[in-house]
């Protein structure tokens, strides 16, 4: 059932363009593997082998520093309405920080967003399909609005200090690669 392709196709740049979630998988060459689900407007297609995701502020940075010590990921859709697919990226990527050269073009690909932390742009080497069978039907009410309302109510000088606090190390004690200071939009 699984099929597997060199790049995206026309129809799953569409079917990607309709998902309301994703998940990214990365680990570094020791310690803990970590997903997390992603929502919001945080996804763009940028060719047939390239996406880019636009990351807030959270309370890890798990991906980040598994990207300093190895750059793979994956990132997995799945069809939660109609027909069922899965769908999972599989590349090498870099994280792109604020100041970064390549910051200012690829975050104004998004909306603004309050504390957005980092970018991450995936060079997918291999795309594969699966059936999703098992995968629940489920129905979307909305996206949540928290990150917006508590990135505003802490602030620039609040998230420098939170990045500073909670973001500059991974949960195994490994760096993340944020620039000193540096802070949102």
């Amino acid at each position: 059932m699984a099929k597997q392709f060199p790049e995206l196709s026309d129809r799953l740049r569409t079917f990607i363009g309709e998902q309301s979630m994703y998940f990214v998988g990365t680990a570094a060459r020791d310690g803990r593997v970590n997903v997390s689900p992603k929502g919001l407007d945080s996804l763009r297609v940028l060719s047939p082998t390239r996406v880019v995701w636009l990351n807030g502020t959270g309370s890890g940075n798990e991906t980040a520093a598994h990207l300093l010590d190895t750059p793979r990921m994956t990132i997995m859709f799945c069809s939660f309405v109609r027909e069922p697919l899965i769908l999972r990226l599989y590349g090498e990527a870099r994280a792109v920080h604020p100041g970064d050269d390549a910051w200012d073009e690829l975050y104004g690909l998004f909306p603004p967003m309050l504390g957005a932390r980092n970018l991450f742009v995936l060079d997918i080497d291999l795309v594969q399909t699966s059936c999703g069978y098992g995968v629940p039907l489920m129905e979307l009410q909305g996206q949540r609005d928290l990150m917006d309302s508590w990135a505003r109510k802490k602030g620039e000088d609040g998230l420098v200090e939170y990045w500073h606090e909670k973001n500059r190390l991974n949960i195994d004690g490994l760096p993340t690669g944020l620039p000193e200071g540096a802070c949102c939009d």
